[in-house]
């Protein structure tokens, strides 16, 4: 859409000029040339051309900090993504981290090149080939691949779901012609490929039987369950995040947890809180957890603060400072452990921690479950 179409449907004419979008703004405070205040006004003031040429466009975040403290409710980061695709059909790109490898790879699975999944998920554990539950691995074997030099084994997550989902007696149905759930596509504003790699995800999943599909990615969860219906109309099955298979498992003993002794603190993704209002389940999983203690950073739930890059895009300094800030409020609680339950949380975060000296270890909420398993077998 333009920008004129973008400003009626998310009724960005509402803006008060408050400023309050630009206050809340993590990306605002350590670059100040960007605002989404300006952006806004520039749309209204018609300076199109200006706007969609701007490179500051692909710095947003898009993790709705500013929309839950808007008090005219406007949906900035879906005005930006309506924004960004008309860039892009203009020409403009953003910057894109890892030398747009992910992108790349994204692209080659709408022509249906895709990595083998049923090899090393039948190592975990007992998977189908139809049934009603289907595991999205999405993008985890690539992730693996492509960042396992700063000590992010991306599968173990995947093996684990797996290995639990046993547990509770389910054999999900796990596929090697699985796609990208299209996320990072959509946000870059490459709306064409996005729909193509959703289409072809619905009809497998179709085909496969399944009436429910599980994710333990909350970009992939929160796609699929508010974009996908969007573009694509009734999906025919039920969309279903991990943790409320384990929150559910857990309370009716399905699941025990005996090994735990750490002290976790919990970062929300912007995907599972902010826009898909996954606050509580983590938090009930990891008080659960034998002889540990959970503390809340300073920040936290709908005013946690973003994981510093979205959509393998513009990357940057400021990306690593908004990292550093919320490593160092993670450390200030005590925790011995940063608990993310997002893949790339906990890639960008652990790719941070890297390079700072800080006492702090970041593990998925998923490997955390498996340790507490162990003893239980």
């Amino acid at each position: 859409m333009n920008i004129d179409e973008a400003v009626k449907t998310y009724q960005t004419y509402y803006c008060l000029d408050c400023g309050v979008c630009t206050g809340s703004c993590p990306v605002s405070r350590v670059l100040p040339t960007f605002s989404p205040r300006i952006i806004v006004e520039k749309a209204l003031f018609e300076l199109g051309d200006e706007l969609l040429h701007d490179r500051e466009l692909w710095s947003c975040l898009t993790c709705g900090r500013c929309f839950e403290r808007c008090p005219t409710n406007i949906n900035f980061p879906e005005f930006m993504r309506s924004l960004r695709e008309e860039a892009a059909r203009l020409g403009t790109a953003p910057v894109l981290s890892h030398h747009g490898m992910l992108q790349t790879i994204m692209e080659l699975q709408t022509q249906g090149i895709q990595q083998k999944k049923t090899a090393w998920a039948r190592e975990a554990g007992r998977i189908a080939d139809k049934g009603d539950t289907f595991f999205f691995v999405g993008c985890m074997p690539y992730f693996d691949v492509i960042f396992r030099e700063i000590g992010v084994d991306s599968l173990s997550v995947s093996r684990n779901v797996i290995r639990i989902l046993n547990g509770a007696g389910i054999e999900p149905v796990v596929s090697d012609e699985e796609s990208c759930c299209g996320h990072d596509m959509l946000w870059n504003g490459r709306f064409d490929t996005f729909k193509r790699l959703a289409a072809r995800n619905v009809e497998l999943i179709r085909a496969s039987g399944a009436k429910r599909v599980v994710f333990n990615c909350p970009e992939g969860y929160y796609t699929f369950k508010h974009h996908y219906p969007q573009y694509l109309g009734n999906l025919g099955f039920e969309v279903v995040h991990f943790f409320d298979f384990v929150e559910t498992m857990l309370a009716d003993g399905a699941l025990k947890l005996d090994n735990g002794g750490s002290v976790y603190t919990y970062h929300d993704p912007c995907r599972l809180g902010r826009m898909a209002r996954i606050y509580d389940g983590p938090r009930n999983i990891l008080k659960r957890i034998p002889d540990g203690r959970f503390v809340e950073m300073e920040r936290n739930r709908e005013n946690a603060l973003c994981c510093g890059t979205s959509g393998w895009a513009n990357c940057s300094s400021c990306s690593k400072q908004i990292q550093a800030e919320r490593l160092k409020e993670a450390r200030a609680t005590g925790a011995q452990v940063l608990v993310t339950a997002c893949p790339k949380c906990r890639i960008h975060l652990s790719c941070a921690l890297g390079n700072m000296d800080l006492d702090i270890q970041i593990k998925d909420l998923t490997m955390l479950l498996a340790e507490a398993l162990q003893e239980s077998g």
